[in-house]
């Protein structure tokens, strides 16, 4: 019988516990490493459609936007509606959702469909944070050629911080949009006083025309904002201007802000397709708010007709801040039919390079009546406006993930 030493024996004991502490260590790391390490990052993770990713980041999704980035998602992946995660970003307000963008990579100076930057939307909003975080990360305050900037969009919607902001780190107070209209004439349209003084006394040029002929003076007197329109000319250009027939600057057209009911059903909708739940019920919900909406209508175009106090005579339900006349209003179908969310002023016109037509060629239809060789041009550029309109509705919706259910009936 063969004895071993106790000194091999013990050798032996040592190797094994080194063994096995080394083989523990390696599984507790591996265990550690396997906990900590994200959810998202075990499994493939399928890229969003533009849709579901868009309903994330207006919701302010910050784990799903943190899982996407990190699955290898472009850092300007382009959402539904706004543009780029950082552009939704910025029309909500969301830094955080910013930032996480801008870490990834995102391009501040990126532009949606319509032309619009990420400094744009936060101006239209009145996000005065957002403006300065953009800047300071080197959004362009200036554009090139005739185009929608961050300076219009402040004067139209009346933030006079932002726009002082803006003008403060240079931007062009004449710069021009897609038909020639300036920052004052925005203000002078909206009765922005502020915004409008501001202008002025930073040496905006209310001399300035559009493609129309029309100027600061012009918006001002027809919107009947009276103390811009003394603000914009001498003692007596002003004097000369009041005592003008008020025809002389053609009819005031009133924003109208589309119902909170259709806006309501139309989100829920969204929201619905994006989660992949039936949408039936909400459709039919639609329907009966558009119906309701065009019976109200009419009822007080009417009632306006006959003298009696109503709602305006023109109402558009699609754009916030824009006018538009009846044909527009016809437009609202083809917009709700491709899911579009017309909200900004480059979004209501058609974008940065498309002229302001629809609701442009209407205003001049009302401000010739009479003359028929004008009447007739202005009539053929309305009808091909409107079949580009809902030419650009039909690629939209194609584009875009199609809402369950039957066509808008109109």
């Amino acid at each position: 019988m063969q004895i071993k030493s106790p000194k091999a024996a013990f050798c032996y004991k040592c190797v094994m516990r080194a063994v096995l502490s080394l083989l523990s260590a390696f599984l507790f790391a591996l265990t550690l490493s396997l906990t900590l390490r994200p959810i998202w990052a075990q499994v493939p993770v399928p890229a969003p459609t533009p849709l579901e990713f868009g309903v994330a980041v207006e919701a302010g999704n910050t784990l799903a936007v943190k899982k996407w980035l990190a699955a290898g998602l472009p850092p300007d992946f382009v959402g539904d509606r706004f543009g780029s995660g950082l552009m939704i970003g910025a029309w909500i307000g969301n830094l955080e959702i910013m930032g996480l963008f801008h870490a990834a990579g995102a391009n501040v100076n990126f532009v949606n469909r319509y032309g619009e930057s990420a400094l744009q939307l936060a101006a239209w909003r009145g996000h005065l944070d957002v403006v300065r975080w953009l800047l300071e990360r080197g959004a362009e305050v200036n554009r090139t050629g005739k185009q929608w900037n961050a300076l219009h969009y402040a004067a139209f919607a009346g933030h006079d911080g932002i726009a002082r902001l803006l003008i403060e780190q240079g931007a062009d107070i004449n710069a021009r949009t897609p038909n020639d209209s300036t920052a004052l004439m925005m203000s002078a349209r909206e009765g922005q006083e502020e915004v409008a003084r501001m202008l002025m006394e930073a040496g905006a040029d209310p001399k300035t025309e559009n493609e129309w002929g029309e100027n600061a003076l012009t918006w001002a007197m027809r919107h009947k904002h009276f103390r811009i329109a003394k603000m914009v000319v001498n003692p007596e250009e002003f004097a000369k201007a009041v005592k003008a027939p008020p025809e002389t600057y053609g009819p005031a057209v009133k924003s109208v802000a589309a119902p909170p009911e259709i806006e309501e059903v139309l989100e829920k909708m969204r929201q619905a397709q994006a989660a992949g739940k039936p949408t039936e019920a909400l459709r039919k919900a639609l329907f009966a708010a558009i119906a309701l909406h065009r019976h109200d209508s009419e009822v007080s175009t009417i009632q306006a007709k006959r003298g009696r106090k109503g709602k305006p005579e023109v109402l558009v339900i699609t754009a916030k801040r824009h006018e538009a006349g009846r044909e527009r209003a016809e437009l609202l179908y083809e917009a709700v039919r491709a899911g579009a969310a017309l909200t900004t002023p480059a979004e209501v016109t058609g974008g940065a390079e498309g002229p302001s037509e629809i609701s442009s060629i209407l205003e001049r239809m009302q401000s010739e009546k009479g003359k028929k060789r004008s009447a007739a041009e202005l009539r053929k550029a309305l009808h091909e406006a409107v079949s580009r309109f809902k030419q650009d509705a039909k690629e939209g919706a194609k584009a875009a993930p199609t809402v369950s259910g039957d066509p808008v009936a109109e």
